[in-house]
Order: structure tokens, then C-alpha cells, then sequence
């Protein structure tokens, strides 16, 4: 008998968005000596938010609080919101796909950058959304032009932006990201993704002051907070978006664990900076790395950085043969980005052990790549 899929279903292709490290080491079955390819802290956690998951183990037993109380009321205060402005997801990744689910359905069509964020597209298949894209321009930036072009010509209900860009890395200024939603339709929802947002200079995260109940801002604690094992993040939105959002979410979906971590890590925001800081004395690692090696990088505002390999067969060269020499990184798949690969900040020792294979591995693809 055949399994009664739904069309929709059966017409997607089995695939995810992200080949996950662990996947390509039980491929290889040798482990990653250097893990810098998912854009993860590797600076660790906050003592704060250690200790408070160590407090919370012993109620693991109960189911978590659903409506996040602590939490939520934490964030808000940090953003000087309600807490009605509010909601807690199981990562940016799960929140997407709610945002996906409220506002788009199969008749409806997404816009977004060719080759922007996998999981938004993933979302868009799996609930049957058509995505209409504009390429990345040549220096890494969002066609913002172009987007909102596209979102008046397709009479579009969503715009999907991150800001800072992943995977490009360069990020607008609140100041442009406003003038471009002031370009939308009044019908067109933003969708602005800031996982990287402490990163970014001064400036770029857009004012949450008077919430324009067409925007929402997602935020999340994988990456500076260096929480992206336990899956937490959140929006910030008017509150009607909110309660779209409690009548399809599942309600509980943050674990006890999570929510602790989150608060604890909330409550040490020197941890934080110490973080970014680190992070930015890597990028300028990297870029003198580059720049010793020939090649120019995109200008980043997040923890990681590309590196322009000139075409997408160089790039993808040198990333499977770094996997060789047990470093996991990974590349941009769409043009104009595909000729670069992207490799996250790492520890100290991380980038010291990269400086000493980069150049080895770049001469043996060059030597390769010669014959061809």
C-alpha cells in the first residue's frame, strides 16, 4: 500500500538545510579537529547562566513554563517593551517557521535574497510558499532597491532580511533598514533576523522605541550568548503579532533548561562583551590572514568571515580540502557568494592552527586546479 503523503510532500526534494559536522564525521569516521564552520561561540557560556542550568536540573522532571514568565519579563526590561511584546521560540530557526505559518500561505509568495538564510526557505517549502529572490549585490550587501521592488510587484505579505547578513556578514544601519521598510507595501510584513546583532557597530539594530506593527525582529541566545546547543531565541513584535503566534506555537516549546540558561545569561552582560570583544580581535586575525594570503574578505559584523577565493570552484576546493585536514567550515551557495568560504571566529588556538594549514591547503588546490 502507498503511504498517503500530501502532494506536497511527495514533490519535496529529502534534504535539510545545513550538513551538520557530526553528520561529515561519521562519513569520514574521523572527528573535526577545529570546529569553526556553524558560526557557534567557542568562547563558552556565562558563569551566571552555568550555574543556573545546574540549578535547574533537578526540575527537569516538570514541563517548562509555557508562557516563559521570567524570561519574557527579563527581555522585555532589556528592551524596554511589554512583556505582550514578546515570544519565545526554540531558536530563530522554530520562529521562522511560525512566521512562515501566520503570514504566508500557498498563494501568497516570500521575498528574500537568493541565497539568504536556509532555514527561511526551508520553512517556505515546507508549508508550499513560493520565494521570489533578488541576487546579493557583488560587495555582499542586500539589493534592498530590489527587494522592495519585488515586494510591490508580487503584491507580497513578507520580506525576510537578517541584519547583520548571514551569510555575507555586512549589515545595514538602522538608519537604512527604516528607509527600506518605509519603501514596503503597508500590507508587507519585515521579517528582520538580528541573531547576530552584538556583533554589529552602533547603530545598526533597529530602534524598538515605537514598534511598527509590520516589523519583527527576532533575536536569539546561539551566538554571543553561546547558548546554540539548547535551542532559544525570541521576537520582539506588536502585540497582535504576538498572539498570532501563541494560536499556532506549541506551548512548550523551550525547555526548563533553556529558559534558565537564557535568564542566567541575561544577567551577565559583562560576559557578553567579553565576547564580542574577543570575536572582534579574530575578525581582524582574519583579515590580516587573508591579507597575507592574497585575498580580500568581506568586511564582517558578525563572528564569522568570508574569504574571496575568486570563483565558486576555488572556494569549494579549499573548504573539502580543509575537511581533509580536519577543519570544518563552510561556504555561501548561491551566486555572487559561492566564490567565497566562510569560517567563524575562532578561540586563540583555533586560528593559530588555521594560519598554519590555510596556506598549505590554498597551494594544493592551486597545484590541482593548474592541471585541470
Amino acid at each position: 500500500m502507498k503511504t498517503p503523503f500530501t502532494p506536497l510532500i511527495e514533490s519535496l526534494p529529502a534534504y535539510i538545510p545545513f550538513v551538520a559536522p557530526e553528520t561529515i564525521e561519521r562519513k569520514r569516521g574521523i572527528r573535526f579537529t577545529t570546529r569553526i564552520g556553524a558560526n557557534e561561540s567557542v568562547f563558552g557560556i556565562s558563569p551566571k547562566a552555568r550555574a543556573a542550568i545546574e540549578n535547574s536540573i533537578d526540575s527537569i522532571s516538570c514541563y517548562s513554563d509555557p508562557e516563559w514568565g521570567d524570561l519574557r519579563e527579563a527581555i522585555a526590561d532589556k528592551h524596554q517593551v511589554h512583556t505582550e511584546n514578546i515570544s519565545v521560540g526554540a531558536g530563530i530557526d522554530d520562529l521562522l517557521g511560525l512566521a512562515v505559518r501566520v503570514f504566508l500561505t500557498n498563494r501568497t509568495a516570500a521575498v528574500a535574497s537568493l541565497g539568504s538564510y536556509g532555514v527561511f526557505h526551508y520553512h517556505l517549502d515546507g508549508y508550499g510558499v513560493k520565494c521570489i529572490t533578488t541576487p546579493y549585490l557583488n560587495d555582499g550587501f542586500n539589493n534592498l532597491e530590489a527587494l522592495a521592488k519585488l515586494a510591490h510587484g508580487n503584491a507580497s505579505p513578507m520580506v525576510y532580511l537578517s541584519n547583520p547578513d548571514n551569510p555575507a556578514g555586512t549589515c545595514y544601519s538602522a538608519k537604512d533598514i527604516q528607509a527600506f521598510i518605509n519603501k514596503l507595501p503597508i500590507y508587507c510584513m519585515v521579517v528582520i533576523d538580528e541573531a547576530y546583532i552584538d556583533f554589529a557597530p552602533e547603530g545598526t539594530a533597529l530602534s524598538i522605541n515605537d514598534l511598527d506593527p509590520r516589523v519583527l525582529q527576532m533575536r536569539t541566545f546561539s551566538k554571543a550568548h553561546g547558548l546554540a546547543g539548547s535551542r532559544i531565541g525570541y521576537i520582539i513584535a506588536s502585540k497582535e503579532v504576538v498572539q498570532a503566534f501563541d494560536k499556532v506555537r506549541l506551548h512548550f516549546n523551550v525547555n526548563r533548561i533553556a529558559q534558565a540558561a537564557a535568564l542566567g545569561s541575561l544577567q551577565d552582560p559583562e560576559f557578553i562583551q567579553g565576547v564580542v570583544e574577543q570575536v572582534a580581535v579574530g575578525r581582524s586575525e582574519y583579515e590580516g590572514l587573508a591579507k597575507d594570503l592574497g585575498l580580500n574578505v568581506i568586511p564582517s559584523s558578525t563572528n564569522f568571515v568570508n574569504f574571496d577565493a575568486g570563483n565558486q570552484v576555488r572556494a569549494q576546493a579549499i573548504l573539502d580540502q580543509l575537511i581533509q585536514h580536519g577543519i570544518f567550515i563552510r561556504k555561501p551557495g548561491a551566486p555572487p557568494l559561492d566564490r567565497y568560504f566562510r569560517i567563524t571566529v575562532g578561540t586563540p588556538e583555533q586560528r593559530q592552527h588555521l594560519a598554519s594549514v590555510l596556506p598549505q591547503v590554498i597551494a594544493e588546490v592551486d597545484s590541482v586546479l593548474k592541471q585541470v
